[in-house]
């Protein structure tokens, strides 16, 4: 089910109608999961306005299937996102890379070169890239601060 949510945009924060589109989940769920699963807080402004960010939104995304799609109990789900976020931590401290499903290519010193030289041209345009998406994030920052209260 979760192929027929819609994909998730670049961007810094959501509001709580932006999420609850994205996931398929109406807001008051949403406020309902926050007390349930812990890992689960938003960013909470003026008036105690909600904005999560993207690993919120995927964290969302996967207690939406747990509890709609494989059918879990909140209780259930709780504990998968538990064993989840454990996991994922002990991953991090014994210094495992996280590489499900990526495969390992083997290249020699030729391929590295080419990579290398348009790795150089990649990285001069991508600057002016960096530069309008930090421009763009800035000014949803400065609009966000902006909001009357």
């Amino acid at each position: 089910m979760e192929n027929a949510l819609p994909p998730i945009p670049a961007k810094r924060y959501f509001t709580i109608g932006e999420v609850s589109d994205l996931c398929g989940v109406k807001p008051h769920v949403l406020r309902y999961w926050e007390q349930e699963f812990t890992q689960l807080r938003p960013m909470k402004r003026r008036g105690n306005r909600r904005y999560y960010q993207h690993h919120e939104v995927l964290m969302i995304r996967r207690i939406r299937d747990l509890l709609y799609d494989q059918g879990f109990t909140i209780s259930g789900a709780r504990n998968k996102m538990q064993e989840v976020l454990q996991s994922e931590r002990d991953k991090k401290r014994n210094g495992e890379v996280m590489l499900d499903g990526v495969d390992v290519l083997e290249i020699d010193g030729d391929e590295i070169d080419d990579f290398e030289d348009s790795l150089v041209a990649q990285t001069q345009e991508s600057e002016s890239v960096h530069l309008v998406l930090l421009r763009r994030e800035l000014t949803e920052i400065r609009e966000l601060l902006l909001e009357p209260r």
